[in-house]
C-alpha cells in the first residue's frame, strides 16, 4: 500500500515539482492550494504526511499546523514546513507548533522525499501497544497520550517520542546528537541540534512537577533523572 502525501503549496510550479518527485517515489499525492482547504483535506482523507508551505492564502502554514496539532483526528499526522523564508526565528515557531522538519526554498527534490521518507520513518518505529509509566508520569503510546499524576498533558508526537525515551533511559544522559538519531531519525549534519533545545524547553514547560527531573547536562547534554532532587 502506498504512502499518501498531502502538499499544501499555492505555487503550481512547487506543486508540480513536487507531484513528479513524489509520485515517482512511489507516493499518492494530493493538492490543496489553500491554507483552508489543506486542514479540510487533512481531516478528511487522513494522509500519512504532510508538506505545508507557510506563506498561503487564507490560513498560513503556522494556523493550519497549530490547528492539525490540535485536533485529535490529525495530531498525529507528521509535518514537514516548507518555505521561502530561512529567518531561525521561523523554523522555531513551526518546530514549537508541532512541525516535524521545515525545508527552505529552493530545495532539492531527492533531499525533500528522503526527509519524507525520514520522518515517517521515525513515525513508525514507536511501538504500538505499551504503556510506559515512571513516578507519576504515564505514556500511552497506543493513543500517543501523556499523563501526570492522572491529568493529561498535551503533547505533539514529536514531543511525545522524546518523552519516551527520556522515560526509557532514565539516569542516562543523551547527547544532542543522540535524540536527533532517535527521535529525529537524522544524523547531525542534517538537522540544526538547537531542535533538540527547543523541544527540551517546550518539554519542562509542559511537565509541571516533573520538570526538574529533566536536567541539563552541560557540555553534553539531557538527563531525565530517575531519582528527584531533594
Amino acid at each position: 500500500m502506498q504512502d499518501t502525501v498531502l502538499i499544501v503549496e499555492d505555487e503550481p510550479d512547487a506543486v508540480d515539482l513536487l507531484r513528479y518527485n513524489l509520485e515517482r517515489a512511489d507516493f499518492d499525492v494530493l493538492v490543496a492550494m489553500t491554507g483552508d482547504r489543506g486542514l479540510a483535506v487533512a481531516r478528511e482523507s487522513r494522509p500519512d504526511i504532510v508538506i505545508l508551505d507557510l506563506m498561503l492564502p487564507g490560513m498560513d502554514g503556522h494556523e493550519v499546523c497549530r490547528a492539525m496539532k490540535g485536533d485529535t483526528g490529525t495530531e498525529a499526522i507528521p509535518v514537514i514546513m516548507l518555505t521561502a523564508r530561512s529567518e531561525p526565528g521561523q523554523r522555531v515557531k513551526g518546530l514549537e507548533i508541532g512541525a516535524d522538519d521545515y525545508v527552505t526554498k529552493p530545495f532539492s527534490p531527492r533531499e525533500l522525499v528522503l526527509r519524507v521518507r525520514a520522518v515517517l520513518r521515525r513515525h513508525r518505529t514507536m511501538p504500538r501497544s505499551e504503556i510506559v509509566s515512571f513516578d507519576g508520569l504515564t505514556l500511552d503510546r497506543t493513543k500517543f497520550e501523556a499523563r501526570l499524576d492522572g491529568e493529561r498533558i498535551e503533547l505533539t508526537a514529536t514531543e511525545f517520542k522524546l518523552m519516551c525515551v527520556f522515560v526509557e533511559r532514565r539516569g542516562r544522559t543523551l547527547t544532542r546528537e543522540t535524540l536527533l538519531r532517535d527521535v529525529w531519525g537524522y544524523q547531525t549534519s542534517t538537522l540544526d541540534t538547537r531542535t533538540v533545545d527547543t523541544h527540551v524547553r517546550r518539554l519542562r514547560d509542559k511537565l509541571g512537577t516533573c520538570s526538574a527531573r529533566l536536567e541539563t547536562v552541560r557540555g553534553e547534554g539531557y538527563r531525565f533523572a530517575a531519582e528527584a532532587s531533594p
